[in-house]
């Protein structure tokens, strides 16, 4: 995709005066215990030399109206899934059909040649850290202009130390600690992945009671490490450093103008463009009460993980596999919250600001169909905004 132009003048988000929230302007060691997936996760692909599918992976035809489309997207606007290991994408993304163990170990360069699909989530950072050869590897099977999106190990964003079911079981002497943030995470994604770094993703696990009576200590913790990564430009020009919650407390009245002063802290101490992470989940309020955040903020990136249909609940993930699999159809079409993030994706994008945007299968049932979807959806507000 090509890079986002130069920013014109722009006074806030959807062409709004900028509505900061309230007060915004005032003034460890290593464990392999860790908790279970809660989403899509690929598993490690083996060293390439080429960023051609190999010869039985292929992509699936891409028909001219999809090619069009992708034409028709903004610069700047990076569209992907949370993994590739589905073969249920047979026809979507697929050019045949496949074991899903295959397409996690050689599935990826086939994805990257979807001319909708510029990016992709590697949640598996999440459980593990990788190593700058494994994202290497990564990097060698995608074009120049492909970005990643990355979540960064629950060694540094998790409180507890988990069991394999989940349970937590002792905190976690390595949460939010810069130094091991930089060493596990920010330096190999630098080395391995280059300028193909897109958004690295530090989602915040669910707190544990104790942590959330404090949320103002938190923020200043989060602050210290956002405040103490190193720049990722001229490594990573498209890069951008985001932040997740998975604790509605964070968005409360009373924390959320503190959330946004940390933000901006972080953003003038280490130069990069620091960020708040849409996390469109059950366990977050719905992207319109998340909005008032991303306006405290602007101008700035987007970045967004659109995870799961609000209908499950906050633990339904198993429920929305079960009812969604194989991933092939729209069961649950999320009219609200597609055109609401279209909106402002076009207005980020539109002020020549980048947008990094993932959707996982059980967001409404198929994530490529979801992208297809959304991008339709931009594309027409694009159009509405023209004629405005």
């Amino acid at each position: 995709m090509p890079a986002a132009p130069p920013p014109p003048e722009q006074t806030g988000l959807f062409d709004e005066p900028a509505a900061d929230l309230p007060g915004a302007d005032d003034a460890a060691p290593l464990t392999d215990a860790w908790r279970v997936p809660d989403g899509d996760e690929a598993l490690p692909t083996p060293p390439r030399r080429t960023r051609r599918a190999p010869a039985d992976v292929q992509p699936a035809d891409a028909d001219d109206a999809t090619r069009t489309l992708a034409r028709a997207l903004p610069a700047g606007l990076y569209l992907g899934t949370s993994s590739w290991n589905f073969p249920g994408w047979a026809g979507l993304v697929w050019g045949g059909d496949y074991a899903e163990a295959k397409l996690s170990k050689e599935g990826l360069a086939a994805y990257a040649q979807h001319p909708l699909l510029g990016t992709v989530s590697l949640d598996r950072a999440f459980y593990r850290p990788l190593s700058a050869s494994q994202y290497a590897r990564y990097a060698a099977q995608v074009p120049p202009d492909f970005r990643f999106v990355v979540k960064a190990p629950a060694l540094v964003c998790d409180a507890l130390v988990r069991a394999e079911d989940g349970r937590g079981m002792a905190p976690n002497p390595a949460f939010l600690n810069p130094d091991l943030a930089v060493q596990e995470f920010i330096a190999p994604a630098l080395e391995g992945l280059g300028d193909r770094v897109g958004a690295l993703v530090f989602q915040i696990s669910p707190l544990p009671r104790a942590l959330l009576a404090d949320v103002p200590a938190l923020n200043d913790r989060i602050g210290a490490l956002l405040s103490a990564l190193p720049r990722l430009a001229p490594t990573a020009p498209d890069g951008v450093i985001a932040m997740e919650v998975r604790d509605a407390a964070f968005l409360a009245p009373a924390h959320a103008p503190h959330l946004a002063r940390t933000v901006r802290a972080a953003r003038q101490a280490s130069g990069n463009p620091v960020t708040y992470c849409l996390g469109l989940h059950a366990k977050m309020p719905p992207i319109e009460d998340q909005l008032p955040l991303l306006r405290a903020l602007w101008p700035g990136p987007l970045v967004c993980r659109w995870n799961l249909h609000r209908r499950h609940g906050a633990y339904g993930y198993e429920a929305a596999k079960a009812q969604y699999e194989p991933f092939n159809a729209l069961v649950d079409p999320d009219l609200d919250t597609r055109h609401t993030l279209a909106r402002v994706i076009a207005a980020t994008t539109g002020a020549g600001q980048r947008a990094y945007i993932t959707v996982n299968n059980k967001a409404e049932g198929s994530a490529p169909l979801s992208v297809r979807a959304l991008g339709d959806a931009v594309v027409e507000q694009m159009t509405r905004n023209d004629r405005q």
